[in-house]
């Protein structure tokens, strides 16, 4: 249920003669003015229609039984949901008699305005008769004074001057000739109202005069000729084209509502397409087009105003439609077998055209020809294409044939289009058509041939000159064998082999090497001649392929190692210059007895192994022998120096380590100079420390007992016992590497130093003092050269005394203590000399904590006991 606001749009007031026919027209209403989108125009009274722009017509002849009819026109837009209505009233119009009015007389009664009258309508091309009144001004003025009228512009004084003129005294506007719509659709005059005196008492007044439009123009075709095309085989409803046609008249009215239909088609038979009445479009219609049949079809085409009905106007056209073709036939051969001849040996030869017949249209992808040998082309002899000019198939020869193999072959050939077939509805699958084409290989005396055409001789790395690599003949296709036929290499090529001119045996010339010059590629293609008796030649290539070969030995990359006191494994890697498989994996071996069983190698991948001792072995240079074997069996002796040295990194190494170990073991003559230089550097510092410490304000003596260095010697302070433990050794033949005596005032100590130039420092406990606790108070120390690290020394004492401590807190009745802990007298206080025990008598048994802190004081004691 449509709910619409309905509401009265305006009222509209016609002056109609009281008697009016059929089909007259009433006038015209302003629709857009109440609706501008009216989609349901109606009357209330069936006696007159509406048309879309306003027009009112009668349908039958109407008499106005009284001086006034009303209607109603009804507008309605169904997508907005409005409804606007308009009443129409029709008036008789009055007969007038011509009265001319005077200032004076009176006006008995003021009637309504008629200044401003709504637009003048005049018929297009109207027959008459002329002068023909359109309209009346009248001016209410007219009661008081005596008006005269007038009226100005186009169609009045300009142009077209004397269409139109006003009387004078009515106000009657008159038509004095036909008006054409197309030319001057509409006049815009104005009136003027003056008195004879040439008072104004009325503004001039604009009025329009609008021709109404006769459908006196025939619609006709934007184009003489429409041309479209159209696939065959193309589904009903295809859309081919469309055909337009324009109309004169006044737009969107009956006289240019154009209806379009198909009056016939050429040629006349099934109607293949169909055409909209009111688009113009063309579609297909006939399920089946076939362009070999009718390759195109002319409509005769006809266009109507008046919506088509019989009275309208109308014009007729031509469209042509063309039928595309699309590759609906297959090609099939004029012949189903064809023969030929051909010489042995001819290369790249036509021998045969061959031609189909197709239906589709020539030149068209759906003709082109598409040959194929489909069967007996095996070894690829055989060729063929399409000659475009003339589509046939050309068959050529590109291999040359062997009589003696085949005296002729037998090729199957297959035609197919160069566009996909489309098949026609209902039409069946299209079957390829072939033919057989039979060729006669004709005998020819030919030269020999070798077999194979290329022959490969893999030839190892540097064998012998004249080494013999192989055997390239060639024989006669007549006789099917070698016999008279010479054989050489013709000179401009690489010449590494030659060949036996009888037996065609070939051999090296030169000692063929991968490393030298034009050897590097490791290949060359060499060609070869065999000469029959006819002095008919024959060509064959020999490719000489250079196998890398066993002739480098594996050699190690590194010889010359340090190990620190870590005794980390050395990784030992070598290198082969020959290729797989003459390279890795290497073999390692260690060919001294004596030193495998102290040495030990392990894998690590296939050109590497490590190198480690297999227990602890004392420092020194140790040169191993290490063979290494490659893949192929080839032994590289190596000599692999391995300097153990007493280090944490190999930068500490000074390189004076000994030679130990079993293997033979030389100084160069660079170490000895280096030596030689260092004994003398050293023996210059000796000099020089004694003399500046016999003329020092300290004075430093060497103990008496410097051939023995056992322990450091100081003042008698209680009766000494000998102790007689294995674990105290004495050191001997130890002056050489420096000991050195310090006194200060009435005590002596002496101490053993070894290693890196570093004086002594004060050890954190309570009661000791060292040299470096006498250099603070000003007593200059002698500088030593041969002193241990503290590391070294810290690991070597800390679990020995620690052992001793225990032994001593376990036994009750202290008899370990003894050797450690001795009585001396009282020195009083202030003695600058500590104990020179393992460790000084703690008056709290549990204060072992210094024990962590004991500094190279006690280097002497630890070397006592550096074997247990």
């Amino acid at each position: 249920v449509l709910s619409l606001c309905c509401e009265a749009c305006k009222k509209v007031i016609f002056h109609v003669p009281s008697e009016l026919e059929a089909d007259t027209l009433v006038g015209r209403v302003d629709l857009k003015e109440c609706l501008r989108s009216a989609e349901f125009i109606s009357s209330s009274d069936g006696n007159f229609r509406i048309l879309e722009d306003g027009s009112v017509y009668t349908t039958s002849a109407v008499s106005l039984s009284a001086e006034k009819k009303t209607f109603t026109i009804l507008l309605k837009d169904l997508q907005e949901q409005v409804q606007k209505k308009i009443h129409v009233s029709l008036v008789e119009e009055e007969k007038k008699t011509q009265k001319t009015r005077h200032a004076r007389d009176a006006v008995l009664k003021r009637t309504k305005r008629r200044w401003g009258p709504i637009p003048s309508v005049m018929i297009e091309n109207s027959l008459g008769p002329f002068p023909l009144q359109i309209q009346q001004v009248q001016s209410d003025t007219a009661q008081n004074y005596t008006i005269y009228y007038s009226a100005s512009g186009p169609g009045i004084d300009q142009d077209p001057k004397g269409l139109f003129y006003i009387e004078r005294e009515t106000g009657n506007i008159f038509a004095t000739r036909a008006v054409d719509r197309e030319q001057y659709p509409s006049f815009q005059i104005i009136c003027f109202a003056t008195t004879p005196d040439g008072y104004s008492p009325e503004v001039p007044l604009v009025h329009t005069i609008r021709i109404e439009d006769d459908n006196d123009n025939a619609p006709y075709f934007t184009q003489d000729l429409f041309e479209f095309s159209v696939p065959e085989n193309s589904k009903p409803g295809v859309v081919v084209g469309r055909v337009t046609a324009e109309d004169r008249d006044e737009p969107y009215t009956l006289h240019t509502t154009l209806k379009y239909r198909i009056v016939s088609q050429n040629p006349p038979i099934t109607p293949a397409f169909s055409l909209h009445g009111d688009t113009g479009v063309i579609a297909v219609l006939l399920p089946q087009l076939d362009r070999e049949l009718v390759p195109s079809y002319t409509l005769l085409v006809e266009v109507r105003d008046m919506a088509g009905q019989p009275f309208g106007l109308c014009t007729t056209g031509t469209a042509v439609i063309r039928i595309e073709d699309t590759n609906d036939n297959a090609p099939s051969f004029k012949q189903m077998q064809y023969e030929t001849r051909v010489e042995e040996n001819k290369v790249n030869v036509e021998i045969l055209r061959v031609s189909v017949v197709d239906l589709d249209e020539p030149g068209s992808p759906g003709s082109g020809a598409v040959y194929e040998i489909i069967k007996g082309n095996d070894d690829r002899s055989f060729e063929i294409t399409t000659d475009k000019n003339t589509n046939e198939g050309i068959l050529c020869v590109v291999k040359g044939l062997d009589y003696e193999s085949a005296k002729q072959r037998v090729l199957v050939i297959s035609v197919n289009n160069e566009a996909p077939y489309m098949l026609a509805p209902h039409s069946q699958q299209l079957s390829q058509s072939t033919s057989s084409v039979t060729v006669h290989v004709l005998d020819m005396d030919e030269g020999p041939v070798f077999k194979p055409c290329v022959l490969r001789i893999d030839v190892k790395e540097c064998e012998d000159i004249g080494t013999s690599i192989g055997r390239y003949v060639a024989e006669d296709p007549e006789t099917g064998n070698s016999e008279g036929i010479s054989y050489r290499i013709p000179p401009g090529q690489c010449n590494w082999i030659n060949i036996d001119e009888r037996s065609g045996e070939v051999r090296t010339i030169k000692v063929l090497d991968r490393d030298v010059g034009e050897m590097r590629r490791g290949q060359c293609n060499i060609t070869v001649l065999a000469i029959d008796r006819n002095g008919k030649t024959g060509t064959g290539t020999i490719q000489v392929c250079i196998q890398p070969g066993n002739k480098n030995y594996p050699r190690l990359t590194t010889t010359e190692f340090i190990m620190c006191r870590d005794r980390k494994p050395i990784c030992l890697t070598a290198q082969d210059g020959d290729e797989s498989p003459y390279s890795t994996p290497f073999v390692y071996r260690i060919t001294d007895r004596n030193l495998a069983s102290m040495w030990k190698l392990t894998r690590h991948n296939d050109n590497s192994v490590y190198l480690s001792p297999k227990g602890d072995v004392p420092f020194g240079i140790y040169t191993i022998p290490v063979s290494v074997i490659d893949n192929g069996g080839k032994v590289g002796e190596n000599q692999v120096t391995v300097n153990v040295c007493d280090c944490v990194t190999p930068t500490e190494c000074d390189g004076e380590a000994r030679r130990l170990g079993g293997g033979n073991v030389t100084l160069g003559i660079w170490a000895i100079l280096a030596m030689i230089l260092g004994s003398l550097l050293l023996l210059l510092i000796l000099i020089t420390i004694c003399g500046c410490c016999g003329s020092g304000v300290m004075q430093r003596n060497v103990t008496d007992d410097c051939a023995n260095h056992n322990l450091i010697i100081s003042n008698t302070e209680a009766p000494g016992e000998e102790v007689m433990d294995h674990n105290i050794i004495p050191l001997q033949n130890t002056c050489d590497q420096g000991g050195y005596g310090i006194k200060t005032g009435e005590q002596q100590t002496f101490e053993m130093v070894k290693g890196r130039g570093h004086t002594l420092e004060s050890v954190k406990g309570a009661g000791h003092q060292t040299v470096g606790s006498i250099k603070e108070a000003g007593v200059q120390p002698v500088m030593d050269t041969c002193r241990y690290s503290y590391s070294e020394w810290h690991n070597f004492t800390h679990p020995r005394l620690g052992e001793k401590v225990h032994l001593c807190r376990q036994d009750e009745e202290q008899k370990h203590s003894e050797d450690y802990l001795l009585s001396y007298n009282y020195e009083g206080k202030g003695s600058l000399a500590g104990s020179v025990g393992c460790c000084s008598d703690q008056h709290e048994e549990e204060a072992l904590d210094f024990l962590d802190q004991l500094e190279p004081k006690f280097r002497t004691l630890a070397e006592t006991c550096i074997k247990r």
